[in-house]
């Protein structure tokens, strides 16, 4: 299955999640920047308030796409010590590579909330969204980052990622929900026929419109 943009998948995705509707104490968690558009699909469905929950990836020297580890908006990092020693990086690489993502975390917060204080998380039922997981290494740094709030529950919801991503992701949370587990894997935008950069203007505008509880168009 190909969806046609985030906002389809996010509403396909809101219908498996329609569960959640009407229920108390619910927070949805988007990671930016795509994952924002399919959480506020979702959000908007449910009835239920939007936030952002940044995660960045740490890449490989000469590979940046290559996921080594990741750091969250709390500081917390996951490394894979594995590839790491395989690829020979120094520590020192992942001390500068962590810091300067830890920048760019720090620039999105404020841009994206402004003087807006950030969600009491505690006792709450978490939704964490994102466009699709491929490696997991960014939505594990999320996962592990949000347990330490001591969330009521803690639910992934994507709607595509590969088999072996998501069983290993599922032990990490009380509820899992994935529309697509393709075996043949081999980007998240593959299973999208337009999946084009969100902007930062993009999740502000999606963010400010969560605010009053209506849904607001992009663009």
């Amino acid at each position: 299955m190909r969806f046609r943009d985030r906002q389809e998948a996010g509403q396909l995705l809101a219908q498996a999640l329609a569960f959640l509707k009407g229920e108390k104490d619910v927070i949805v968690l988007g990671i930016p920047r795509g994952g924002v558009v399919v959480a506020a699909e979702v959000a908007w469905a449910i009835g239920a308030p939007l936030e952002v929950y940044i995660t960045r990836k740490i890449g490989a020297p000469y590979n940046p796409e290559l996921a080594i580890g990741a750091i969250a908006s709390s500081g917390d990092v996951v490394l894979d010590k594995a590839l790491m020693t395989s690829l020979g990086v120094s520590p020192e690489y992942v001390q500068d590579e962590t810091e300067r993502q830890r920048r760019e975390i720090e620039r999105r917060l404020r841009k994206y909330r402004g003087n807006r204080p950030a969600q009491k998380l505690e006792g709450k039922t978490i939704l964490l969204v994102d466009d699709g997981i491929a490696t997991g290494a960014t939505t594990l740094a999320a996962i592990r980052a949000l347990k330490k709030q001591k969330p009521a529950e803690l639910i992934l919801a994507v709607p595509v990622g590969p088999p072996d991503t998501v069983a290993r992701l599922r032990e990490e949370v009380d509820k899992l929900v994935c529309l697509e587990t393709p075996h043949l894997f081999w980007a998240v935008g593959a299973f999208y026929v337009v999946f084009d950069q969100t902007s930062d203007e993009e999740v502000v505008r999606l963010l400010q419109g969560s605010q009053g509880g209506t849904k607001r168009a992009i663009g």
